[in-house]
């Protein structure tokens, strides 16, 4: 009875291996009196995979984000005419790359953070670009103060002993 089904099982492989379609595995069981078999076969599959289309956020939505983060920095390093333009442009692309970013990869939150990541990589070297060294550096520390990033190395405790610096040298 093993070899009949073993036998079974190789031939509708070998047949599902020759078909000129994508396969798809399935599973079904067979009773027999003294217990249940499972076997494993392959079928065809229905049709190719599409890519899911992008999803697209609300233009809007983007549109009122980077005007107001446009209006905060015009106003927080007095941007001039030319600057702001330029800036409008680069927040109007980082918010669009994001929210695009948020609707695509809302299940995959790694995924997320890593392009959420590369787009911020990206605006701060446009905004490098368009900005003056001492405005560039006014952005940075407010932006270092929004996020609790510490600039200064502080005293983070005692120190680790037996190691240079700590005045037993």
């Amino acid at each position: 009875m093993k070899t009949f089904l073993l036998t079974s099982c190789a031939v509708l492989a070998a047949a599902a291996a020759q078909a000129q379609t994508t396969p798809v595995k399935t599973k079904t069981k067979t009773e027999t009196a003294a217990a249940t078999v499972k076997t494993k076969t392959k079928a065809p599959a229905s049709a190719p995979a599409t890519p899911k289309p992008v999803p697209t956020p609300p233009s809007e939505k983007v549109e009122a984000k980077a005007t107001a983060l446009t209006a905060n920095m015009r106003q927080a390093l007095n941007l001039t005419p030319a600057q702001a333009e330029k800036v409008q442009q680069l927040n109007v692309t980082s918010v669009r790359n994001v929210e695009t970013a948020r609707l695509q990869y809302r299940t995959d939150l790694r995924k997320l953070n890593a392009i959420i990541n590369d787009i911020g990589q990206s605006r701060l070297a446009g905004l490098k670009d368009v900005l003056t060294a001492d405005q560039f550096a006014r952005y940075q520390r407010k932006r270092e103060e929004k996020m609790g990033i510490q600039n200064t190395p502080g005293n983070q405790g005692n120190p680790v002993p037996g190691l240079p610096g700590n005045g037993n040298e």
